[in-house]
């Protein structure tokens, strides 16, 4: 019988969590729960004990699926190292457009954590922390592989630079949350390529 109960627990974590990602963590209620995920009240309570176990989880689930995803492109090693950031950002570009209902983005549900939740919820807080730790690690390999290779131009050190990559990612996603058009989420993508692989012309003479 654990079987069953397992799959059923992994069916409704991503019924929740989309639920989760749509409205976040206040605006969901119970009810909202037990619609996105064809439960009642008590066994959703039996299973996860409470809303905030359920959102935990969901969060943790949401959170390691997509730094899987960036995982995988970054640590691509067919490609380049600075292709390899290209194509992350291509993927966040169609990634955010794939889905977009009332002609918005969801954005992203680490993001929307952030700003919910991450200055009141120690164990939001913890999870979200965790996540920037791992893709920062990652980011920062592949840009330090292509500064050591020429294909990277920008001179602050790698650890900076993935700090501004995850930024630049996360202003994205708000920026299709917020209902931008695809054109405009791309030219973030493209200006960010710009000041990672531009170099700087010399410094004229002196006189």
């Amino acid at each position: 019988m654990a079987r069953p109960r397992q799959f059923d627990e992994e069916r409704a974590l991503d019924a929740a969590m989309r639920a989760f990602w749509e409205y976040g963590y206040e605006a969901t209620s119970t009810q909202d729960l037990c619609a996105a995920t064809g439960l009642g009240r008590s066994s959703i309570y039996n299973t996860f004990s409470s809303k905030r176990e359920l959102f935990s989880r969901s969060l943790a689930r949401y959170l390691d699926a997509m730094a899987d995803a960036q995982d995988a492109v970054l640590e691509d090693a067919t490609r380049p190292p600075v292709e390899r950031v290209r194509a992350l950002f291509d993927k966040i570009v169609a990634d955010e457009f794939e889905n977009r209902p009332g002609g918005r983005s969801l954005g992203c549900l680490g993001v929307n954590s952030t700003v919910e939740l991450a200055a009141r919820d120690p164990e939001a807080a913890r999870l979200l922390d965790r996540d920037a730790a791992r893709r920062l690690r990652t980011l920062s390999a592949v840009i330090a592989a292509g500064q050591r290779d020429g294909s990277i131009a920008a001179t602050r050190g790698p650890d900076a630079l993935a700090r501004y990559v995850n930024a630049i990612i996360g202003g994205m996603r708000v920026t299709a949350q917020g209902g931008a058009g695809r054109a405009a989420v791309q030219a973030v993508a493209d200006t960010a390529m710009d000041a990672l692989t531009r170099r700087r012309p010399p410094a004229p003479p002196a006189v």
